[in-house]
């Protein structure tokens, strides 16, 4: 008879070849090399100054702006950061009021910025007293201002810089300057044409950035967008003052209403004015009619006032 075959038994595991298999680690699969992107590159492309074509009719609004603002009497020239520092302290100390001055003005109105300036100066607004001043005093002397801890925070912080990296002036560009806590492009262009005399940038805020939104301008997301798209064809003798003018050109359409209706009504264009500060979100029949000026509005709306 034919013998049955019989099968070996599988080798005995010992605890030691049970350990090795448990342990070991499974051999990873290399992924496939990934393949370069074919699509263009998203890198933004910078805007040269004077490499935009200007807008249309752009001069002609500037001019009636300029007549509008002749008077020189929105807060900001009153409590602007041009207007408030201590002249008579001397060049070092004036030009780090500046600096202050507009570490303050962010999402804070200028009187509130005036204020807050006055009360810093009585207690001595010099870089050595402010690095010496303890933080929660600095605190409650700024303590009107928005977002004041976190610009107590940048204060303290930029007068150690100074006085440390700068022997206890500003720095004297905007790009310097940019290096200090709390310091974006806005403020560094601003206190770099205040301070120095010198104008490398346009300062755009959130009202200039709305603004010329507004007028089609620009096409922007953001402030440092709207001040690329202006550099992009505004005249440089131009980027100096622009800021204040148009600055203080909003804060009067937006929170002197009666004033601005009145200043449009009486320049040399009103028809221009109303058109333009309508673009600018100010509804001049409902303020015509709320401030009694509604017979002066309709005769320059049908053209029978005459100059």
């Amino acid at each position: 008879p034919q013998k049955k075959k019989t099968k070996n038994p599988p080798p005995a595991v010992t605890p030691e070849k049970r350990g090795s298999a448990i342990n070991k680690t499974p051999t990873k699969r290399k992924s496939p090399p990934k393949m370069k992107s074919t699509s263009p590159s998203r890198k933004r492309i910078k805007i040269e100054p004077g490499s935009l074509p200007p807008p249309e009719n752009w001069e002609t609004i500037y001019k009636l702006v300029e007549e509008l603002r002749s008077d020189r009497s929105a807060p900001v020239d009153t409590d602007g950061g041009h207007e408030l520092p201590e002249k008579q302290l001397g060049p070092v100390v004036h030009r780090y009021q500046i600096l202050t001055a507009l570490m303050l003005s962010s999402q804070t109105k200028d009187a509130v910025v005036g204020e807050t300036m006055r009360i810093l100066q009585r207690h001595g607004l010099t870089v050595e007293n402010i690095h010496n001043t303890d933080s929660e005093t600095l605190n409650a002397f700024i303590g009107k201002v928005g977002f004041h801890n976190n610009k107590t925070k940048f204060m303290k912080q930029a007068a150690e810089i100074i006085l440390s990296q700068f022997s206890g002036d500003i720095p004297p560009t905007a790009e310097g300057m940019m290096t200090l806590p709390g310091v974006g492009p806005k403020m560094a262009y601003i206190v770099e044409n205040i301070a120095f005399g010198t104008v490398t940038g346009i300062g755009v805020d959130t009202h200039m950035h709305r603004i010329f939104n507004d007028l089609k301008w620009v096409d922007s997301k953001t402030p440092e967008k709207t001040r690329e798209q202006l550099e992009g064809w505004l005249p440089k003798q131009r980027w100096g003052e622009i800021n204040v003018l148009w600055v203080g050109f909003g804060q009067e359409v937006q929170q002197q209403k009666e004033k601005s209706l009145r200043k449009a009504l009486a320049c040399s264009s009103p028809r221009e004015a109303l058109g333009l500060v309508q673009k600018l979100r100010l509804d001049v029949k409902k303020e015509a009619k709320r401030f009694g000026l509604e017979e002066e509005l309709n005769k320059v709306l049908n053209g029978t006032m005459y100059r």
